[in-house]
């Protein structure tokens, strides 16, 4: 992943938005990370895989719930989410 400055990220703009459009682009500030950005079509696709993740969850608790193997509702809440940013990253 290409790797940019703040300040270069915004002098270039116009070049870092096409940049984008073949892979994302990480902005760093002060030599820390502090964003990527994406295309539309990168964002658009990582928001359906988090909603199909949710989605599969459901459905399985609702599996789980017939059958009677229940959970705290905290340890759900905890494991979908952990799932959900595992999935983000990968």
């Amino acid at each position: 992943m290409e790797v940019l400055t703040a300040n270069k990220a915004k002098t270039h703009f116009g070049e870092m938005l096409m940049k984008v459009q073949k892979a994302p682009v990480q902005i760093d500030k002060n030599g820390k990370p502090v964003a990527v950005v994406v295309s539309i079509e990168d964002y658009e696709a990582a928001e359906i895989i988090k909603l199909q993740l949710l989605q599969q969850r459901a459905k399985q608790a609702q599996i789980d719930i017939a059958n009677g193997d229940v959970v705290e509702g905290n340890q759900f809440i905890e494991k979908l989410l952990a799932d959900v940013v595992i999935s983000a990253k990968n």
